[in-house]
């Protein structure tokens, strides 16, 4: 790994000592691995993600008092995750929350091995994104089947997210692609996009109008999460609020 990408800091959460004990033996073998804590239930791991900035969360999914997946949905911007639980049954419901990968207890070290490097390989892309400034060039490239097509960012009204895809809307036309909304905000500057929902990013330069809990971007309205308003009026509204 390059030097200048630094090490993923890392969370494992799971009720069973043993289990937690494991993953941070498996965890302590790979170099670019640097586990930062550990804990045992879904509400400890919401204080630590935000208090130490996880790139990377080792979650399991049968915890008490929340579960690993009602966690993760919650969260508004949730780190790269892998889950690691007993039960086969979750699998599909772990993707559509865009997670890295599933183990299945117990788990071996070839299996943990290939699921941190695809997690390695999304940290570095988003990385070198962060560290990318130069956005004077406007123009993206997605794919399309076995086609690329050309687009600006600049004209991209707002991205909702589909799961294991996303969809971008322009005025007269949308593209679906297959890449995670986390990666997509991560690719674009960040003075010109705002996450206004778990499910929608936004491009500020064509905002309309805000009212309560709803904006408006070309004549379609979208949600704003409570817990991103203030954040928006503060950012975007008020720096340029000419009237009281």
């Amino acid at each position: 790994m390059s030097s200048n990408i630094p090490k993923m800091k890392c969370l494992i959460t799971d009720d069973e000592p043993l289990a937690r004990f494991h993953l941070k033996e498996l965890a302590n073998q790979i170099n670019f691995l640097s586990v930062e804590d550990t804990c045992a239930t879904a509400l400890e791991a919401g204080t630590i993600v935000k208090e130490k900035e996880i790139d990377l969360l080792f979650l399991d999914i049968n915890m008490p008092y929340l579960t690993g997946l009602e966690f993760l949905e919650q969260l508004e911007n949730p780190p790269l995750c892998i889950l690691t639980t007993a039960y086969s049954e979750y699998a599909l419901e772990g993707y559509r929350l865009q997670v890295v990968d599933y183990l299945l207890k117990p788990i071996a070290f070839n299996r943990f091995y290939q699921a941190v490097n695809k997690a390695q390989q999304q940290f570095i892309v988003s990385e070198k994104m962060k560290k990318n400034s130069a956005f004077d060039d406007p123009y993206l490239y997605v794919r399309q089947s076995d086609s690329f097509v050309k687009v600006s960012w600049v004209d991209i009204l707002y991205i909702e997210s589909m799961q294991n895809y996303t969809k971008l809307h322009f005025k007269d036309r949308s593209l679906v692609i297959h890449q995670t909304m986390k990666a997509i905000e991560e690719s674009l500057p960040s003075e010109h996009f705002f996450r206004i929902h778990k499910s929608f990013l936004i491009n500020i330069t064509h905002i309309d109008m805000i009212s309560g809990g709803r904006l408006f971007i070309n004549k379609t309205e979208l949600p704003i999460s409570r817990s991103r308003k203030e954040e928006l009026l503060n950012q975007v509204v008020y720096k340029k609020l000419i009237s009281k």
